[in-house]
């Protein structure tokens, strides 16, 4: 059950004419934070994101599916494409819910580590071409404002200011 506090935020996000992706960020740092406290676990990182962004879609962020992943039976809504009625299932949603969740119990909570997520962000983002990189940081500005740039660049001058005194 995403928190309140989340739903809010990602509102706002979307107000202020940010990504679905950024909006969604909430979501899954609300189900990290879920692993890390011990409340489930994830086999790994990757997952801790899936949970994360699937509770972004059922409170109504409108976060793109993977690419490649929608089925093409789904993609057209042609009067061709008629598939059976499933037959009934025995259980219930409850039960297959209640027994997601004991699943992920029994998971560990190494996959929402610091090491675990940098290692998926970096996965993910050799992925991305140089254009893709530049276009998203170019919405990032203009999204940002005035405001958020300038102080976006006192935290760095800060950032770089610590570092150099550390002697790294």
């Amino acid at each position: 059950m995403p928190r309140a506090s989340s739903i809010a935020q990602a509102r706002a996000d979307k107000r202020a004419g940010k990504a679905p992706t950024t909006q969604a960020g909430h979501f899954v740092h609300d189900e990290i934070e879920a692993v890390r406290r011990g409340k489930h676990g994830v086999r790994s990182a990757k997952q801790a994101i899936a949970i994360g962004l699937s509770e972004a879609r059922r409170a109504g962020v409108e976060v793109p599916p993977k690419r490649g992943a929608t089925k093409m039976g789904t993609k057209s809504t042609s009067a061709k494409s008629v598939v059976a009625p499933r037959r009934a299932s025995s259980e219930s949603k409850a039960t297959r819910a209640r027994a997601a969740l004991e699943a992920l119990k029994r998971e560990g909570t190494a996959g929402a580590s610091r090491q675990a997520l940098s290692a998926q962000s970096k996965r993910a983002a050799s992925t991305r071409t140089a254009a893709d990189r530049s276009a998203s940081a170019k919405k990032a500005a203009i999204t940002k404002g005035a405001a958020g740039r300038s102080e976006a660049a006192r935290k760095a001058a800060r950032t770089r200011a610590t570092r150099t005194q550390a002697g790294r």
